[in-house]
This record gives C-alpha cells, sequence and structure tokens, in this order.
C-alpha cells in the first residue's frame, strides 16, 4: 500500500507537479462556521464577462495515456489532466491557489463536532446528459464510493477513497463515511465517522467529482473486472464519463493517441472560450519540446529547468510557486546508529542545503526547513533549524561513537520530479556533504520504477531521496502520509517515539476546532525537527508549465489542477 501510493503521488506530479501559484493561502475555515460564497453563481472558471467566446482549438502536450476516464477509478496525473475538465466537485481549488473555494456547493458548514456537514448546492445545474443536478444525485456519488464490492475494492482502482476515507460498506475495515442524505433538491449532509481536518478540502480531489448517476447505471460504471494484475473497465470508463463540467468528452483515438473535448454549450455556469481541447500524448519530454517549437502542438506540463531560460524568450513559461518537499530520509531497520538523535542530527547539520539548492535547484526554489511548506496549516515558524555547520556533525558523531559511520546511501535514476529535477546531482552534493564529516557512503543506484521505490518501501535504505507534491492543502496530506503508520519507510517501529508521533497525527486531524488543530501541528512540527528528525527537508522546488504567446488565460496551478475553460487562442 505504501509502494502504490508513493508510485501514484509521483505520477501524479505530470498534472501534478502538484504546481505553483503566485500566492498559495493557508485553509482557513473553520469547522465550525459556514464558508460563504457571495450570492453570484459564478463559476471560478468564467471570465469576468461571463460572455461565451469561441477560442479555436488548442492541443496540449499530456505526458501519458490515461487509462480510463472515470476519475474515482484514477489515481494518475494524465487522467485527473482531462477529468478536471469534464468534471466539477462539490468544492474545487481556487484558481492559482491551493485553497477550497465553492464549486457545486454554494457553501457548507459542521456541527461543532466536526461530524456532520451541511452542503447547500447550485440550482440550475444539469449534468452533460441533461440529467439534474441535486442532493439526491450527491448522495448516489457518496453510495456509489462507499458500496464498492470485489475487484473495484483494490486499492490499485480506489486508492483516494482508501487513502481518505478507509474501508467501504462492507465493514471490513473501518471508514470515515458513515452517510449522506439528501435533505432536499438543494441541500445534502454528509455524516462522517470522526471529525477530519482534511474535510471537506478532501472532496475538491479529482477522485470525489460529482458524475451523473443516469450515465452511470446507464453504462455500468461498477463493474470492474480483475484479470490478473489488470482490470477491464467499463463502457462508462472508457467511452462516457459525465459529469457537469465546462468541456464534454468527445473521443479517443488510440491510434493517434489524441484526446478530443469539446465546449459544454450547456454548462451552468460561463462557458469555456474554446470550442475544442485536444490532448496528444507524447510521453518523451524532449519530444514534446519539439512539438511545442514546431507548432505542433500549444503547450506542455514540467519542462526540463535546464530549457526554462530558453523556453521564455519564445513562449509563455508559467512558474509554479512551490507546494512539494524533497526530502533526505532516514530509515531505522538496519544501522543501529540511525536511532540516534545525536547521529540524526550530525547528519542534518552536515548538509550544506543552502548550496546544494542554488546549484542543484530551479531558480526559486527555497530551502526547507519543515516537511511541508509554509503555505500548509500548522507551519511552525520556531522549528529547530540545521545550518550548515560540518564541525557540530563531526562531534555529535564522535558524542555518538559513531566517528566511523557507514551508510547506504539510496537515489533513484531514470527519472526527475519537479522536487528532484536531477537526482544525480543532489545525491553527489550530499554525498560530498557527508563523506567531508567522516561519513563513509555506499552508494546504491536503482531505477525509479525498477527497483528504488520498491527497496525503499520496504525500508532496505539506510538514507534515501524522495519528496511529495501535495494533493490538497492539509497536513495529514504531507506529515501525515509520510508518518502516520509505524510500518513504513522509516521504519518508525524500530523509533521509541514512533507511536507517539502516529497518535499526535491522529489526534491533530481529529481536532474539529481548527486554532486547535493547528497549535497541534505545530507541536508536531517542533517535535519532528527536534526530537524525532525521521528525515531532513531539503527543499521546496517550483515547476513549471509552458504555452505558446497565442494561449490567453492560463492560470498555473500549485496542485496541477490547471482549468482550460478561461483559455483562449489569440490570433494576434
Amino acid at each position: 500500500m505504501i509502494r502504490f501510493r508513493t508510485t501514484r503521488r509521483e505520477r501524479t506530479e505530470v498534472p501534478r507537479t502538484r504546481s505553483r501559484a503566485r500566492t498559495v493561502v493557508a485553509l482557513a475555515a473553520a469547522a465550525t462556521v459556514a464558508v460563504a460564497l457571495p450570492a453570484c453563481a459564478q463559476s471560478q472558471r468564467g471570465n469576468e464577462g461571463g460572455a461565451a467566446q469561441s477560442g479555436g482549438t488548442l492541443t496540449f502536450g499530456a505526458a501519458g495515456a490515461p487509462d480510463l476516464f472515470d476519475p474515482f477509478y484514477a489515481n494518475d496525473g494524465e487522467t485527473f489532466r482531462v477529468s478536471r475538465q469534464i468534471f466539477e466537485g462539490l468544492v474545487g481549488f481556487k484558481p492559482g491557489g491551493s485553497t477550497i473555494t465553492p464549486e457545486l456547493a454554494t457553501d457548507w458548514s459542521s456541527t461543532p463536532d466536526g461530524k456532520t456537514w451541511t452542503f447547500n448546492l447550485r440550482t440550475g445545474v444539469k449534468f452533460q446528459d441533461g440529467t439534474d443536478f441535486n442532493g439526491d444525485a450527491v448522495c448516489a456519488n457518496f453510495d456509489r464510493w462507499y458500496n464498492q464490492t470485489g475487484a473495484a475494492q483494490n486499492p490499485a482502482l480506489s486508492f483516494y477513497w482508501h487513502d481518505n476515507f478507509g474501508g467501504f460498506a462492507d465493514h471490513k475495515e473501518p471508514s470515515l463515511f458513515d452517510s449522506c442524505q439528501a435533505q432536499s433538491p438543494t441541500k445534502a449532509v454528509v455524516k462522517l465517522t470522526r471529525a477530519t481536518g482534511k474535510f471537506p478540502s478532501v472532496l475538491a480531489e479529482a477522485s470525489f467529482a460529482m458524475q451523473s448517476p443516469t450515465a452511470m447505471k446507464k453504462y455500468d460504471a461498477n463493474n470492474i473486472v480483475a484479470a490478473g494484475d489488470s482490470f477491464t473497465y467499463p463502457a462508462y470508463a472508457q467511452s462516457h464519463p459525465t459529469g457537469t463540467g465546462p468541456f464534454v468528452f468527445d473521443g479517443y483515438d488510440k491510434g493517434n493517441g489524441t484526446i478530443t473535448l469539446k465546449r459544454n454549450e450547456n454548462y451552468w455556469g460561463p462557458k469555456a472560450k474554446l470550442d475544442k481541447l485536444i490532448f496528444r500524448i507524447i510521453p518523451d519530454e524532449k519530444a514534446r519540446l519539439q512539438a511545442l517549437q514546431a507548432g505542433d502542438i500549444d503547450g506542455y506540463d514540467l519542462p526540463n529547468p535546464a530549457d526554462w531560460q530558453t523556453l521564455q524568450q519564445n513562449f509563455n513559461l508559467e512558474i509554479r510557486e512551490p507546494f512539494n518537499i524533497l526530502y533526505l530520509g532516514f530509515t531505522q531497520k538496519n544501522n543501529p546508529a540511525l536511532q540516534d538523535l545525536r547521529v540524526r542530527q550530525a547528519l542534518a547539520y552536515a548538509i550544506d542545503r543552502k548550496t546544494l539548492v542554488s546549484s542543484t535547484m530551479p531558480e526559486h526554489a527555497e530551502v526547507a526547513r519543515e516537511f511541508y511548506p509554509p503555505s500548509v496549516e500548522g507551519y511552525s515558524p520556531d522549528v529547530q533549524d540545521y545550518p550548515y555547520d560540518p564541525q557540530k556533525a563531526r562531534d555529535l558523531l564522535k558524542q555518538a561513537n559513531a566517528s566511523n559511520l557507514t551508510v547506504n546511501f539510496y537515489w533513484p535514476t531514470e527519472v526527475t520530479r519537479p522536487y528532484m529535477p536531477d537526482p544525480r546531482s543532489i545525491f553527489g552534493a550530499i554525498q560530498a556533504n557527508l563523506q567531508a564529516v567522516g561519513v563513509k557512503v555506499n552508494p546504491i543506484s536503482k531505477p525509479w520504477n525498477g527497483g528504488y521505490l520498491d527497496d525503499v518501501d520496504n525500508a532496505k535504505a539506510d538514507l534515501f531521496l524522495l519528496g511529495w507534491t501535495g494533493d490538497y492543502n492539509s497536513p495529514d496530506n504531507f506529515i501525515g502520509t509520510f508518518f502516520g503508520s509505524l510500518n513504513n519507510r522509516f521504519w518508525l517501529q524500530a523509533a521509541p517515539w514512533g507511536q507517539q508521533l502516529g497518535d499526535a497525527l491522529r489526534a491533530a486531524d481529529g481536532q474539529p476546532d481548527q486554532a486547535t488543530r493547528v497549535a497541534m501541528y505545530q507541536d508536531i512540527n517542533r517535535k519532528l525537527m527536534s526530537q524525532y528528525l525521521p528525515g531532513v527537508p531539503i527543499a521546496h522546488a517550483p515547476a513549471a508549465i509552458v504555452v505558446t504567446k497565442k494561449v490567453k488565460g492560463l492560470v498555473p496551478s500549485p496542485i496541477t489542477a490547471e482549468e482550460f475553460a478561461p483559455v483562449s487562442i489569440s490570433n494576434s
């Protein structure tokens, strides 16, 4: 499960660089306070004037082919990039940010215990097949997710449900979800089994978009068949995805590697400016660059930072604000010396992170002081810092009787990530720093999907490079993901504080009062950096998305949730 999570997150970063907003604002809605939208029912996707405009066709270079078009069963960024244009959720992400904003719900509120949530719904919204969007449709979607059976319960398919809500209606495992009731066409009440700080933010995830109950029934959306390690998907997931969004699915030409969407002429908000949106599948990044330069595509995601300066001369390169973390992880399973806090602190002092970031990271990358960005709730301004201090590192190693420390240091090949654009250079810089304080480094490199992730997730490494780009603005999505389980790559069952950390994370996530929750996470972050130190935060690195100068209106997203409805193609 842990391995799949990592693989998924990494894949999702293709739509994923899970991006950089110009300004990312911390999530600030208290669980007991209603979150209201000004009375206008304008979509955040729309332009100010709201007038429909024909913008021709935009072709975007996609890094991979979606396996399917039902976002509930998806876990890869290329599927989500497409599905975000077709579907909408009760809540969405504010354009250019990571905070949630009303989408199909106009506002929401919770009971003081954080377990019962009431969503007021937009009126006059229809799914693309003409089905009304209302309270019954909302509950039909929640009930569908909760009542998955058989192969559909496999975490490889229902990953985001497993990851955020837990079990299903068969009660084999506990679930965060309890029930959904449609009190009226414009009101749905969702009950949870416990409070959690990630709700309702998690509903902005593409997997939890609202889908037409009529279309799902007509095309047998839940009919997933397992065949060995693969799955056969129903007609709905392959050819009939039906949401409320500004674009309608128009076909997938596998032979030519193109997915075509067309404008939803019956969209409830401002219509998309483009007539058509085409995703052209070009797996190789250099080939995408060449296609852009040749005029065959109008843009693509995650251009190599080495090409940024050249691209800026002739194209619009949008640099996203970092919403990620690169860290050096410690595994405490195989090397007893790493169970000594003084040794882990010594390694932290030994790394010249400032020079590493300036020499190996893209422009605007930042040295990380904690395991998530400052924009996320609970970031603490007063954590213990570890400035570059080789002599202090040597002294701590001597105090711990580890002056002759040897570590197996894993680093990945055949991969780049927004937070790790050049693994070889990053590894080389850290290796040199460690050797300079007397640590013997045994380098072990493996392909990202050819043994590296497997070995790291099975706790074979002493030191390893890994990172994360946030799915949404919640501490649980960062440090809860990293340290919430004892059975993980850090092998926290070997740490006397491992259970204490996990308990603290669960308690903070379950605290309904926001001010108290923030204080609890700040305390956890202070302890992570002073008493626990399961790894060393290295950097928050920006990623980019590039389009031609004719493309107007694209807003880069820190969680790669770019929306193409406001985008147009200029003839000038």
